[in-house]
């Protein structure tokens, strides 16, 4: 029988590896519905940002009427908690952390266009007689999101591929919640080369320093994005020189505070994050002391995948930082390092009330050094971040809060409710048993890049090569001839 396939591709590189599969598979798949940029049948974005740019079948939901489709999402136990992830999700494009946002503000909205998503996708998918689904990442974009949860309920199988951090290899899984459940014993292989305390270089954080620097001046791409802002969001405060005036006097404080290589307004600019940076500004001259027993927590970058669709209840990083604060003994301290790409998003003043509440907490300045933090921590915890990787690499605990890739590795304690201190300094991993893990987990995955940003770490990179090895493997996956690397 023939797979009747959808699948969400938004970008060129995996639009070119789907052409490739149509090649590869012939008459097994044909792929009824492809949502992703104005190219493909439907453009995503649209759901996200709420607006009417057209796919080459038109908008999804035009002429659309009730249809009762989504009874089976509706029913399940737990559709409050996927209304609210994708309430979460859909915040990544809200007006205070997007130009090009949506309009909505309250609960009720979100509950209501949920609703609506629901219905509109299951009756899409069960009139195109849907077989089978592929994302090309973890849902976590709301549009992806709500076809997940749609798909999931009405019975249809979905292959999730997601990029991993080694060159030309990524994992697959059939569930989110699958990402990092391997039994390392599971699968003999040769044990994978691991250069002990040596941190792995990490292209996306090219540029970020780890040591005190004299403060910087606003840049260009900052008085561009303050320009679109003011476009795009304060049209009429445009021709106003003393509220222009005020937010360029606040940006240049704010510069000359944070060390020059963090420049807070490269990427996107609101008077909300205002706020945020000129209060962790006031962080940035104190004095980093390692001595002691303390948990160095590394907050991750929000919003992302990494935390909203992995984190679980723990896409709250505060609330990470409250459980250890409960399980450790009164000595132990936990240095806080917040994220260097980080925005105001999920960093309100109650979140660093929050902290301020904890005693044994000390918010540390940007430039603090996260490989002596490291070095000198009793242990190390992230959501699902590289930086516990990084610790277990060094000989250290890694406590996670989520599912991170790496979580069944030695030297790895996933929180429960009933966890102990003792637990967690008695994981520190056995470098040798780590190197077995991890070749046992790269036997697992799939040679092949998706994410266009990784084609950087592969020598001599070739297009056509990489899509037609990609495309085999997910056929496999998609037939079940291919083992996934977890669940």
């Amino acid at each position: 029988m023939t797979m009747r396939l959808m699948v969400l591709s938004t970008a060129k590189n995996t639009d070119s590896v789907l052409e490739a599969l149509k090649r590869v598979a012939g008459d097994e798949v044909e792929v009824m519905l492809h949502v992703g940029d104005t190219t493909a049948d439907f453009k995503a974005s649209t759901l996200s940002r709420m607006n009417a740019r057209m796919g080459t079948k038109g908008h999804l939901m035009q002429d659309t009427t009730y249809r009762g489709a989504a009874r089976a999402l509706e029913a399940r136990p737990d559709y409050c908690e996927l209304r609210d992830e994708f309430e979460e999700h859909m915040m990544r494009t809200a007006d205070s952390y997007r130009y090009k946002s949506h309009p909505m503000q309250w609960p009720h909205e979100f509950h209501d266009y949920y609703r609506i998503l629901c219905d509109v996708i299951a009756a899409r998918l069960l009139d195109e007689k849907i077989t089978h689904c592929l994302f090309f990442n973890v849902p976590h974009l709301s549009y992806d999101t709500v076809l997940f949860h749609v798909a999931e309920s009405l019975g249809i199988p979905s292959i999730i591929v997601s990029q991993s951090l080694f060159p030309d290899l990524y994992f697959s899984m059939r569930h989110p919640r699958d990402l990092g459940g391997f039994d390392p014993a599971s699968v003999q292989a040769a044990p994978w080369p691991i250069a002990k305390g040596q941190p792995p270089e990490l292209f996306y954080m090219k540029g970020v320093k780890q040591e005190h620097e004299e403060g910087g001046r606003i840049t260009p791409r900052a008085v561009l994005q303050l320009v679109t802002f003011l476009a795009t969001k304060r049209p009429w405060q445009a021709f106003n020189p003393v509220y222009i005036w005020r937010l360029v006097r606040r940006m240049h404080k704010i510069y000359g505070a944070l060390p020059k290589w963090r420049d807070p307004f490269a990427r996107f600019f609101h008077e909300d994050e205002l706020a945020y940076f000129d209060h962790i500004a006031g962080f940035e001259n104190q004095t980093v002391d390692l001595e002691g027993d303390y948990v160095y927590v590394a907050l991750q970058l929000q919003p992302e995948m990494t935390t909203s669709a992995l984190g679980g209840r723990f896409h709250d990083q505060a609330l990470a930082i409250e459980r250890i604060a409960a399980l450790a003994p009164p000595r132990v301290r936990i240095l806080v390092k917040e994220n260097p790409k980080q925005g105001a998003y999920q960093r309100g003043p109650l979140f660093f009330h929050r902290l301020k509440r904890i005693p044994a907490v000390t918010f540390l300045p940007s430039w603090a050094n996260t490989h002596a933090l490291t070095e000198r921590a009793a242990a190390v915890a992230t959501i699902t971040g590289t930086v516990g990787w990084e610790a277990i690499c060094r000989g250290k605990t890694a406590l996670i809060f989520g599912k991170a890739w790496y979580r069944k590795f030695p030297g790895v304690v996933e929180y429960r409710d009933d966890l102990t201190w003792d637990e967690i300094v008695a994981a520190k991993p056995d470098h040798t048993a780590l190197e077995a893990a991890m070749g046992a987990l790269a036997a697992r995955m799939h040679r092949g890049v998706i994410d266009r940003h990784y084609t950087q770490l592969v020598p001599d990179y070739d297009v056509a090569a990489n899509d037609e090895k990609v495309a085999k493997t997910l056929l496999g996956l998609l037939k079940g001839e291919v083992v996934p690397t977890y669940g």
